[in-house]
């Protein structure tokens, strides 16, 4: 990885709500519409966040049904694995969701 491609993905991760999005996706895959109920936003800005993340290679989609469902994409970033671990635990905020199964399905 070059020094280019780091500061890339720092500037990424810079941004507190793809940061959070990041923390949530650690806890497990969601979709769009679960993400904007989490922060509180529009599904168009959790979209333009995921465009970015998926663009720098940190988030994977894919498709069930007619949702898309988004996931890490840690693979091959070793370098972010400890740094990924050490956020916030997500899970509480996650609880409420899966009470509610007809979200996106």
């Amino acid at each position: 990885m070059s020094i280019e491609q780091l500061a890339e993905t720092m500037k990424l991760l810079g941004d507190k709500s793809r940061l959070t999005i990041i923390a949530l996706l650690k806890e497990r895959e969601l979709c769009v519409c679960d993400i904007a109920e989490l922060l509180e936003t529009t599904q168009p800005n959790v979209s333009q966040h995921l465009r970015k993340l998926k663009t720098g290679g940190l988030v994977t989609e894919s498709r069930k049904a007619q949702w898309i469902y988004y996931s890490l994409n840690m693979e091959d970033k070793e370098y972010l694995h400890e740094f990924i671990q050490s956020l916030p635990s997500m899970a509480n905020r996650l609880e409420h969701l899966s009470k509610d199964s007809n979200r996106c399905n």
